[in-house]
């Protein structure tokens, strides 16, 4: 019994040889590939420039969101007036400041490193308006 198991065992497999082999292939071919600089696939289109500033609330909702909706470590919620109410009467410099430099558990520009001034002062006053 057990000769003519691995007979019809070894004749399977010779039966089988091209399908198992390319089977074997797939499932063992690399995942990725690099490409080194010189090389013709490092000739990679340049990114898409951006369209142009974001707006306070788009930086609001890629950024701030995350602290600001859910009040996380001390930060004012947006939408919530008695929050923001004291910071807001020390004047909306000191609150670009704060935002732009980092202050108390939040980092400078909100972890938006990437973020112009301009966009971070955007964001600070879309959380202002939105909490009155």
């Amino acid at each position: 019994m057990k000769k003519l198991f691995g007979i019809l065992f070894v004749a399977g497999l010779v039966a089988g040889t091209a399908v198992a082999e390319d089977d074997v292939k797939a499932r063992t071919a690399p995942v990725g590939s690099t490409c080194m600089s010189g090389d013709e696939c490092a000739a990679a289109p340049a990114p898409a420039a951006a369209a142009g500033p974001k707006s306070g609330k788009d930086v609001f909702g890629s950024f701030c969101t995350t602290c600001h909706s859910a009040g996380l470590m001390g930060a004012p919620k947006y939408g919530t007036a008695a929050d923001w109410a004291p910071r807001v009467a020390k004047g909306k410099e000191t609150l670009y400041t704060h935002a732009l430099g980092g202050f108390n558990s939040m980092p400078p520009k909100g972890m938006c490193a990437a973020c112009t001034d301009d966009e971070i002062k955007g964001a600070v006053d879309y959380m202002i308006e939105g909490s009155k």
